[in-house]
């Protein structure tokens, strides 16, 4: 891709993902997420109405009267987009790619943050860390950003998300808003996922299209894997084969469910032909 079309590619991106970020998710990303990096300030005798969670037991054993915690609000947050970029990303029966919807779902969130003077990081990973951008403020590392997602073309084509989880782990000191969007099809990442999710708030998009769910019987079809390039013939006509394949699916997006709900993080099922902006909104509304 040349220089010039890419910053026409990146233009195109930016009209479209900053007016639905400033006319939709701007006001409810920071009812969603301002309150979520609080920082301890003192403690102060109970008053009525107090938040009966937020009482210092040890405090107020000391006392014999009830004393409870006050936070502070911090001003600035973090927010930190993990994309996938393993080759399973590039498939799409619809509009669109997997990997051009978490393009935009990337973009769109980066601007939300950027209305908020919060800062925004990248991290790239296949089946290892392919790039990781440091968060930083403004907009020309927004459009940086969006640039390497548009642009960067993976060393690998396989998948570790328990890679990058632990990565992430390592890099990230201070508590951030994690976005994990990808297809996870794989497992064996819900520990290192339960490891970030004690320190960040973190939410999974999980990206899939729906002729991954199910293969019609058509014969015998030639299949490329898209991560491991090896081709195969299969007979789409056995409903053994179309069991155990949909089976396969079914798993993975189990699996997700359960590894972010046992890490106390958001999850969010998004199909190529879903509204992005629709399932986000409902998403921040309900949080």
């Amino acid at each position: 891709m040349d220089t010039k079309e890419l910053l026409k590619k990146v233009r195109k991106i930016e009209i479209k993902t900053r007016r639905l970020s400033d006319a939709v998710f701007g006001g409810e990303y920071h009812s969603a997420f301002k309150g979520r990096g609080m920082t301890f300030s003192e403690v102060r005798q109970y008053q009525y109405g107090d938040d009966v969670r937020n009482i210092d037991w040890n405090v107020t054993a000391r006392y014999s009267e009830p004393f409870v915690k006050v936070f502070e609000e911090e001003r600035e947050l973090t927010l930190m987009l993990v994309a996938d970029v393993s080759g399973s990303t590039l498939f799409g029966t619809q509009e669109q790619l997997k990997r051009e919807i978490i393009t935009e779902i990337s973009a769109t969130l980066a601007f939300s943050a950027l209305q908020n003077n919060d800062k925004v990081g990248l991290l790239l990973f296949s089946d290892q860390v392919e790039l990781f951008i440091p968060p930083k403020k403004g907009k020309f590392h927004i459009l940086r950003i969006i640039r390497e997602l548009l642009e960067y073309k993976p060393q690998k084509n396989t998948t570790d998300i328990g890679a990058a989880m632990e990565y992430l782990g390592g890099v990230l000191k201070k508590k951030a808003i994690v976005f994990v969007m990808s297809d996870f099809m794989s497992t064996g990442y819900q520990k290192a996922l339960q490891i970030v999710g004690r320190k960040h708030d973190v939410t999974g998009i999980r990206v899939f299209d729906k002729r991954e769910e199910e293969i019609p019987s058509m014969g015998l079809v030639p299949f490329v894997d898209q991560e491991t390039g090896k081709q195969r013939i299969i007979n789409t006509s056995s409903r053994a084969v179309r069991t155990k394949y949909a089976a396969y699916h079914k798993e993975n997006a189990a699996y997700f469910k359960t590894a972010f709900t046992k890490a106390d993080a958001g999850a969010i099922d998004l199909e190529t032909r879903d509204n992005y902006t629709t399932k986000l909104l409902g998403y921040f509304k309900r949080r």
